[in-house]
C-alpha cells in the first residue's frame, strides 16, 4: 500500500504564492521521479513539474521562471513553490510518483494523489 498526502491548495489572488506539498509513505523502496500535474475544467491533465531523485527537474513552459519544484529524498515529499499566480492556472493540482516497491526491486509503478484544488482569483 502507497498512500500520497497533498496538502497547499486554496484560493488565492492573481500575482500570490502558493506552496504545495506531497508526502508519500507505505510500501516504498526508492521513488524514481515526483510530480505535479494539473487539470483545469473541461481540459486535459497536463504536467507542471517533475523532478528525479538525482534532482534533474523538467518544467511545463507556462510555468518555467514562477514555479519551482524541489523534492526532500529523506522525507519522500516534493514541494511546488507557485508564485505569480495567474488565473489560468486555476485546476486540480495532482502529486503523481514513479516509484519502485519494497519485495519487487525491477518494477516500477506510478501512483496518484487525490489531488488539491488552486483557484487564482483575478
Amino acid at each position: 500500500q502507497v498512500q500520497l498526502v497533498e496538502s497547499g491548495g486554496g484560493l488565492v489572488q492573481a500575482g500570490g504564492s502558493l506552496r504545495l506539498s506531497c508526502a508519500a509513505s507505505g510500501s516504498i523502496f526508492s521513488i524514481n521521479a515526483m510530480g505535479w500535474y494539473r487539470q483545469a475544467p473541461g481540459k486535459q491533465r497536463e504536467l507542471v513539474a517533475a523532478i528525479t531523485s538525482g534532482g534533474s527537474t523538467n518544467y511545463a513552459d507556462s510555468v518555467k521562471g514562477r514555479f519551482t519544484i524541489s523534492r526532500d529524498n529523506a522525507k519522500n515529499t516534493v514541494y511546488l513553490q507557485m508564485n505569480s499566480l495567474k488565473p489560468e492556472d486555476t485546476a486540480v493540482y495532482y502529486c503523481m510518483i514513479k516509484y519502485v516497491p519494497k519485495g519487487y526491486p525491477w518494477r516500477e509503478l506510478d501512483y496518484w494523489g487525490q489531488g488539491t484544488q488552486v483557484t487564482v482569483s483575478s
